[in-house]
């Protein structure tokens, strides 16, 4: 199951739902991403909103790694690593994009990138549309680690 939220065109289209796994918290990473997209616009590259939304977190005492080393795994073993930009409360990892308009070769992405890293939730953020846009992605292939 994907579980979507987007905000398209100036339009809001929220299907926001208590009961799926830490939508508190990814709410609150939502909030930070508008509240940075607000002040800032669309129009700057990446990293600017990578710095400010690091910031946003701060303020909003959301505990958070940037540029966060995760492992990718195939087939349950380890075949390297890579960095996220974003790792919120080590459970959900936030990737940015600043481009015109989200497509699936970017949800596709993600989704890839959640299963290569066995992360549950993901977040996929745009910044570079006129509105803010993201979507809330969820693995349905993750392994619980084994103790």
């Amino acid at each position: 199951m994907i579980f979507l939220i987007t905000l398209n065109g100036g339009r809001q289209n929220e299907q926001f739902n208590l009961d799926y796994k830490y939508s508190d918290i990814t709410e609150k990473i939502i909030k930070a991403c508008m509240n940075v997209h607000s002040a800032l616009g669309n129009g700057f590259p990446e990293v600017i909103y990578q710095r400010a939304l690091a910031i946003e977190f701060e303020l909003m005492d959301i505990v958070f790694r940037q540029e966060a080393t995760v492992k990718v795994f195939y087939k349950e073993r380890l075949i390297g690593d890579r960095r996220v930009d974003f790792l919120v409360e080590e459970k959900i990892t936030v990737e940015l994009k600043a481009i015109s308009q989200l497509d699936n070769s970017n949800l596709n992405q993600g989704l890839n990138y959640l299963e290569a890293y066995n992360f549950e939730v993901g977040m996929l953020v745009n910044f570079g549309a006129s509105s803010l846009e993201w979507k809330r992605l969820y693995n349905k292939k993750y392994r619980p680690q084994k103790i």
